[in-house]
């Protein structure tokens, strides 16, 4: 459930109010807080707005989107999109988008701290929304509604800063913790026993990474997908977080997926080589014992992270 709320309404636009709060179920962890870009219910009404809109892109087609579908957890169904503005397939699956307030780095290999920062690479990249960041400003400054917008949420306006702030603030408040699975660790219901006992067995087979109630400890590692790493451009995504971090002990390695909402957001990997949950567990028998019976209950535990009024809430609106 997400409270949002201003203690007073007699504020100037452009000043953030000290009480404003997302408040998140206890179970999730305190929520970190971005000091620099304090949330605000306008500032993410209007990242909402902008998360929503393809005339950010440079053919005034692709929005966010487009590739982040609110009906999948923000993810988009699909190994490798080619919904871009040149048509060519990315090289990386969407990730599905909640919780991200916990995340300790976006894309799947890392590559920006913040979400802020991360908002400009699929606003410029060419197979993706391939806009210039001062053509996207000059639209918005033609529109007079995000003209208004913006003065009233950020000092500055109009800015490529402040873009990025409201993308930011907006995917900040996409909080999901109302699943079957919440409501059974809060006490409101019960599992069957077949989900039970599958909690317990992905807890011993899998909690080392997907771990919490977040089920991803936002760290990187090589899964045993890939084994040899001889590619020509540094560019080529099967490097993992080696093409940031230069780490020759990093080849390989991607982020810990959260597997809040896993039903919904296949296909899977960084890559979305494995097309359902059965795949995924097969690829892992390799790597620890696990049998047809115990896969089956891991499956119908995941099941119980869907939460579909999170999912209810944000196809609606």
């Amino acid at each position: 459930m997400i409270i949002l709320g201003f203690a007073s309404s007699c504020a100037e636009p452009e000043e953030v109010d000290p009480k404003f709060v997302i408040d998140v179920p206890s179970h999730l962890g305190e929520m970190p807080v971005r000091a620099e870009n304090p949330l605000t219910l306008g500032g993410i009404a209007l990242g909402k707005k902008l998360f929503f809109d393809p005339s950010l892109s440079s053919n005034n087609q692709v929005s966010c989107a487009t590739c982040h579908l609110p009906s999948l957890a923000f993810s988009d169904g699909v190994s490798l999109s080619d919904k871009g503005v040149s048509g060519e397939q990315m090289i990386r699956n969407s990730p599905a988008l909640f919780n991200l307030a916990w995340h300790q780095g976006y894309f799947w290999e890392g590559g920006a701290n913040d979400l802020a920062s991360q908002a400009f690479g699929p606003l410029t990249h060419p197979d993706e929304m391939g806009s210039n960041l001062n053509e996207i400003l000059e639209k918005l400054r033609g529109n007079t509604e995000y003209v208004n917008l913006f003065k009233e949420n950020f000092p500055q306006g109009i800015s490529s800063q402040s873009l990025a702030f409201a993308l930011e603030q907006y995917q900040l408040s996409l909080i999901s913790a109302e699943s079957p699975y919440d409501d059974y660790i809060t006490g409101k219901s019960i599992l069957s026993e077949e989900e039970v006992e599958g909690l317990k067995i992905f807890t011993e087979k899998c909690g080392s990474c997907h771990e919490g109630n977040h089920f991803s400890d936002f760290k990187y590692h090589r899964n045993g997908i890939d084994s040899v790493w001889n590619y020509a451009s540094l560019e080529d995504a099967r490097w993992g977080r080696f093409r940031i971090t230069f780490d020759s002990t990093d080849i390989g390695k991607y982020k810990t997926p959260s597997l809040r909402n896993i039903t919904l957001t296949a296909p899977y990997m960084h890559d979305g080589r494995f097309q359902n949950l059965e795949e995924v567990l097969t690829h892992y028998q390799t790597q620890f014992s696990i049998t047809e019976q115990e896969k089956s209950r891991i499956i119908k535990f995941l099941d119980t992270l869907t939460d579909e009024k999170f999912i209810q809430k944000h196809s609606q609106n």
